[in-house]
């Protein structure tokens, strides 16, 4: 034989995984046999080596339960998590002693690999970012640990919502295939929505605040997401309650998910931030209606987004601070949108505590007698002209009597009931004496922070949000004072008025 055609043999050998390479010895020790050269030497010593390697790692698999060790990373082929069309395969798993799941990527996807794990290593810190543990590689793979969590927020928000299991069986995007009844007892007493209110629960609203928790993180250390859908949203049970973290930073390998990129990512345009916003208004939407989607059904999401940017919020119009969000979050101008850190200050992740106390400032404010609100008489018009959108008629034919014979007992001049600057003057009354409330006006509003803005959220749904666009472009104007200041400088962009 040729010396070419023995070097040839041998970078033929030298390339093969020790598992297919056991027919190869032998042409490689018949070469040796008849020209020994320290080249071949090498190449079978090396595979010797290997083999025994492969026969040690193999040595791990049962009939029973498939098992693959790599270095410091057990894999449980048999525990398919989920997988990807590009050969991404997610397993159960252990790094060391610590429960795992692990990602197997190609050996070709070294550039994914490695822009992946800087970014984990790179948020690590952060709680509402997944965990990265190590990784491992043979010759055919990379084997990344990453923090193990009980299910995707697709699966999360189908096993949930009305129907879930014959939704989850035949929607092509879920990432985890059928689902057994007794699944969702992992995650225990889960309440994702308001009974009556197409609302989210306050553990929804959690778990979507810790989204933007994470992005908050990421575009604080200029990562780009680039990929954000619900898949890449991880669910964690805690000890009393569930967490939300982000995955798969940086990845955008494949576009079989469709109708979460934002409509500049189709036209191959500069990536930027703004990109991620776009996304993140598709998940708020996703979560708060039970799965669907603001562009429609998978086959026609990216047309509609492509074109004219073709959406529908009807299901959230009476939702209104979640639909003044998303309708920002998803503008088709990137420049439009709002900054994530001014998305985590926005009302619709605001507790009940929090909205009765902004209604409660901003009535301190427009009744306070300095000389700083008597110069404020624009920004009164201002709330005094939401009306139209916050009640029809008179605002007390909403209330009961006796909540307005109650409330004229700490004013000098009566009510005008025209007017919404004494709707919040009301508010802030029953607020101020919320714990020495008569036994029948408790009764009605309660002595709790929840069921006191329940009652006057349910009669006047619009007053939050379109005293806080007030609040927010008196800030913008300049004509307001240090309490706008305290409500408005972090969400200034979130809120022009529309």
């Amino acid at each position: 034989m040729s010396y070419s055609n023995r070097s040839r043999t041998y970078d033929y050998f030298d390339s093969l995984h020790p598992e297919e390479a056991a027919t190869a010895a032998v042409r490689v020790i018949n070469i040796l046999k008849e020209n020994p050269t320290p080249r071949g030497t090498e190449l079978l010593r090396n595979f010797l080596r290997d083999g025994h390697k492969h026969l040690n790692e193999e040595s791990t698999s049962t009939s029973e339960e498939k098992q693959l060790r790599i270095g410091k990373i057990l894999v449980f082929l048999s525990k398919e998590i989920g997988k990807d069309n590009d050969g991404t395969v997610m397993y159960e798993g252990y790094y060391e002693d610590r429960q795992v799941a692990v990602k197997r990527l190609l050996q070709s996807h070294h550039t994914v690999v490695d822009r992946e794990i800087k970014h984990l290593i790179k948020s690590d810190q952060y709680h509402n970012i997944v965990r990265y543990h190590g990784m491992e590689s043979d010759r055919d793979f990379h084997y990344l640990a990453m923090e193990h969590c009980d299910c995707n927020l697709v699966d999360l928000i189908q096993i949930y919502s009305a129907g879930s299991y014959e939704l989850v069986n035949n929607d092509p995007h879920c990432s985890m295939g059928p689902v057994t009844v007794h699944e969702d007892d992992r995650l225990g007493d889960v309440k994702l929505w308001e009974e009556n209110k197409n609302r989210p629960s306050p553990l929804l609203l959690k778990l979507m605040r810790d989204v933007v928790s994470g992005l908050v993180a990421l575009h604080a250390l200029n990562i780009i997401h680039r990929d954000l859908k619900p898949k890449s949203i991880l669910i964690i049970k805690e000890i009393s309650t569930l967490c939300a973290k982000l995955s798969d930073m940086g990845f955008c390998r494949s576009w079989e998910d469709t109708g979460w990129k934002a409509p500049e990512q189709h036209l191959c345009g500069q990536q930027t931030r703004a990109m991620d916003m776009f996304s993140l208004g598709c998940i708020l939407f996703f979560c708060i209606t039970q799965g669907k989607h603001p562009f429609g059904e998978p086959d026609e999401r990216d047309r509609n987004i492509k074109s004219n940017n073709k959406k529908n919020l009807l299901l959230i119009q009476d939702f209104p601070e979640a639909f003044h969000l998303i309708s920002r979050l998803l503008e088709a101008d990137d420049l439009e949108r709002p900054k994530i850190a001014e998305v985590l200050q926005h009302p619709m992740f605001w507790g009940a505590k929090e909205r009765l106390d902004f209604l409660h400032d901003t009535s301190d404010f427009l009744h306070d007698t300095s000389d700083e609100a008597n110069n404020n008489d624009e920004f009164w018009n201002k709330i005094k002209n939401t009306r139209k959108n916050v009640f029809r008629g008179k605002w007390n034919s909403k209330v009961d009597i006796d909540i307005i014979k109650h409330g004229r007992q700490f004013i000098k001049r009566d009510f005008n009931f025209l007017n919404v600057p004494d709707l919040l003057r009301l508010i802030r009354n029953m607020f101020n004496h919320r714990g020495h409330l008569p036994s029948n006006i408790q009764t009605l509003v309660g002595v709790q922070y929840e069921k006191f803005d329940d009652y006057f959220t349910s009669r006047f749904p619009n007053l939050l949000i379109e005293v806080y666009k007030v609040v927010c472009q008196g800030y913008k104007e300049k004509v307001c004072g240090n309490f706008v200041c305290r409500y408005a400088a972090a969400a200034l962009s979130c809120c022009p008025i529309v």
